[in-house]
């Protein structure tokens, strides 16, 4: 099986990694500085699940893709997504599978109009690393699982050989037979993460230090009802996980939303917390979501004006 991955960042790099170096046929597509960097110093990863230090790892950039792949892992940010969509478009076939590894639905949606959803399975990881300023993989926690699963929870050839290529590589390949369950219910944290995280300007264990943890829970019952109402309720067990995350005083959980507007960064804010919003009812507006979205939309405002001034 011919496996691309979408970029060779934290994320897709790493199961990428793990991939290749159980015997996979994996390529990765990046852009050029991406190539010459990997092509100079390999594909390193550290992690307490065991380093690798790949040497010139196969890559392709957008101009040199030729060929289809039966596989392709797509690992990339909300808003790189139209583009890598462009960059990737002449690997499909008939047969490929595409696992999107993004957080929303958006993407879901967006993957289906392209390229049809038989093409698209779900998928989500757990997974916590970062890329270096070395341009390393940094592994960050044990978690390092890969979920996916054919939309309508079915059950066919190209399943059963997509989990045969993503097994036994050293990471979890979790098959899922009810994977956009799965999706909105990370969703609904993520969004709750990065809406509150975001708001207040500090960790969820500095919101609760501060008195303040009703924020975080009553954010979680917005998120928690639209979910309801498109079908994909989350589990009590769940959402009883979320609670005692969110409850907890000193937890130093932020939202990566939240890293990249300190660092003045593009942002994730229509596909996590816009696309959510606009999926309420509109008899129940989420005002705590709606407020979130705001200060997203109101921080991307004044980064491109600072940039348009330069």
């Amino acid at each position: 099986m011919r496996i691309l991955v979408i970029g060779a960042g934290a994320m897709g790099g790493y199961f990428g990694a793990r991939l290749l170096a159980a015997g996979r046929d994996v390529t990765f597509l990046v852009r050029p500085k991406r190539a010459v960097a990997l092509a100079k110093g390999g594909l390193v990863v550290k992690s307490k699940a065991g380093d690798l230090d790949l040497p010139s790892p196969p890559t392709v950039t957008s101009e040199q893709l030729d060929g289809s792949y039966d596989l392709i892992i797509l690992s990339c940010k909300a808003y790189d997504l139209d583009g890598a969509i462009e960059s990737f478009a002449p690997a499909v076939h008939e047969k490929t599978v595409i696992i999107p590894l993004l957080n929303g639905l958006r993407h879901v949606d967006v993957l289906n109009a392209r390229f049809g959803e038989k093409r698209v399975f779900g998928g989500q990881c757990a997974i916590s690393a970062a890329l270096s300023g070395e341009g390393e993989i940094v592994h960050l926690s044990d978690l390092n699982t890969l979920s996916f699963g054919e939309q309508n929870g079915g059950r066919s050839e190209r399943r059963d050989e997509i989990v045969s290529a993503l097994s036994g590589a050293n990471f979890v390949a979790e098959l899922s037979e009810n994977i956009l369950q799965g999706m909105w219910e990370k969703w609904v944290f993520i969004a709750t993460i990065a809406g509150s995280t975001c708001l207040m300007r500090a960790s969820t264990g500095d919101v609760v230090a501060a008195g303040a943890s009703s924020v975080l829970t009553k954010l979680l019952g917005e998120c928690r009802a639209i979910a309801a109402k498109h079908g994909f309720e989350p589990r009590p067990a769940y959402l009883d996980g979320v609670r005692s995350i969110l409850t907890t005083p000193g937890f130093p959980l932020m939202a990566s939303m939240l890293r990249d507007i300190e660092r003045g960064g593009p942002i994730e804010g229509d596909h996590i917390l816009g696309d959510l919003l606009s999926r309420a009812a509109a008899s129940d507006v989420p005002i705590l979501l709606s407020t979130a979205y705001a200060h997203a939309k109101s921080y991307e405002a004044r980064r491109a004006r600072e940039a348009g001034a330069r």
